[in-house]
């Protein structure tokens, strides 16, 4: 499975924070989906895109990365 998510290029977050998003991101996602390539990038508007998976699977992966971006005071430091 692949997991795609994009972040709308005219609002950037802080330096770091995507690579940052994408470890997190990759850590949780693959607890549940050990096989699955996750892959942050800018791109014209926010999205998420989940290549060879079912529905019930973009649907958790959609939680999951809600949960990830609210709980980034945890996990991201701008120092």
């Amino acid at each position: 499975m692949r997991v795609e998510v994009t972040i709308d290029k005219t609002k950037p977050p802080p330096s770091g924070a995507i690579e940052a998003l994408t470890i997190e991101l990759s850590k949780r996602v693959n607890r549940q989906f050990p096989d699955a390539v996750i892959q942050v990038r800018y791109a014209s508007a926010n999205g998420l895109s989940v290549l060879r998976g079912r529905k019930t699977d973009r649907d958790l992966i959609e939680e999951i990365r809600q949960e990830t971006w609210e709980s980034a005071d945890e996990w991201f430091s701008t120092e």
